[in-house]
């Protein structure tokens, strides 16, 4: 069966949170929409993120896509399903950043996102993995894993970006630089950062660019470390993080390869797409066309 065909035959497993903000509702809504274009719709509802891609895999034979409703931390949790099983992923972004969707061109509404997935198109997009853990958008240590520990789901979910916000400050107040090794091509650097950040795509952190020329089909991972000694600088640097223009800082190092591996002297936690995963040492690898994803024609 062809995943890009748009014919009534096609099966498609969605997959929410019902706990999430807006969960229930698109376990009502999704299903719905896709029978009136004719899709078959299985619904999945998970408790616990590790459900989530070990499902897909059960189900893959089954199944000519999947729809995945929620935001970044979500669809990250369905990550190492789809590259195993090679289904197409829809994304119906229901969560605060949406930075997947941003990236490629989703609607952010639901039905606009829907309508993406019954026409069927589809694109192969790079996937970035640390120690073995899959991520679209970005994966960090430092400042951005903090704000991930301190941030719970409750606040997420209650205030949305100004949860985000109260919870960044808290974090920049404390905020210390840490010593780590970066290796590239067999180079290795010493460095005192706020924080390491490797981008697979090209938005994160709620619409920021981890440089300005990446893409999420470029076969390669983009790296920034943040080597100021004074936090508030962060506020004159924010405009050029929107662009993906931090490079032109001299407080900023940047690098572009596909692989990379970064040491620190403790194991400090590492961040993927919002969900803390592992600790470093870490090893960041990007995998090209790794997951086919709906897009918008063009």
């Amino acid at each position: 069966m062809d995943p890009n065909s748009s014919q009534p035959d096609r099966r498609l497993l969605v997959v929410a949170n019902p706990k999430a903000r807006r969960g229930a509702e698109a376990l009502e809504r999704v299903p719905r929409l896709l029978a009136d274009a004719g899709i078959t719709a299985v619904v999945d509802s998970f408790a616990c993120p590790t459900e989530v891609s070990p499902d897909i895999e059960r189900r893959a034979p089954d199944l000519d896509g999947v729809v995945v409703c929620g935001g970044d931390g979500t669809i990250n949790a369905a990550a190492l399903g789809l590259m195993r099983t090679g289904l197409p992923l829809g994304i119906v972004p229901l969560g605060t950043a949406n930075d997947l969707a941003r990236t490629l061109a989703i609607p952010l509404s639901l039905e606009g996102a829907i309508e993406v997935v019954v026409a069927g198109h589809s694109t192969a997009i790079d996937a970035g993995t640390v120690n073995g853990h899959p991520f679209f958008n970005v994966a960090s240590l430092g400042l951005s894993a903090e704000l991930a520990r301190t941030l719970d789901g409750a606040t997420k979910r209650r205030w949305g970006q100004l949860g985000y916000a109260w919870a960044a400050l808290r974090v920049l107040v404390r905020a210390r630089r840490f010593r780590a090794t970066i290796t590239e091509k067999g180079a290795t650097t010493q460095v005192r950062s706020l924080q390491i950040a490797v981008g697979n795509g090209r938005h994160y952190g709620g619409g920021n660019v981890i440089e300005a020329e990446a893409t999420i089909d470029d076969g390669h991972l983009d790296l920034y470390s943040l080597e100021l000694s004074a936090v508030w600088k962060l506020v004159l640097m924010a405009p050029a993080f929107r662009t993906g223009n931090h490079g032109a800082w001299s407080e900023v190092r940047t690098a572009r390869c596909v692989e990379f591996d970064v040491i620190t002297k403790r194991p400090m936690p590492i961040n993927t797409d919002g969900e803390l995963v592992t600790f470093t040492p870490a090893r960041f690898q990007v995998h090209p066309k790794a997951v086919k994803a709906y897009v918008p024609a063009g």
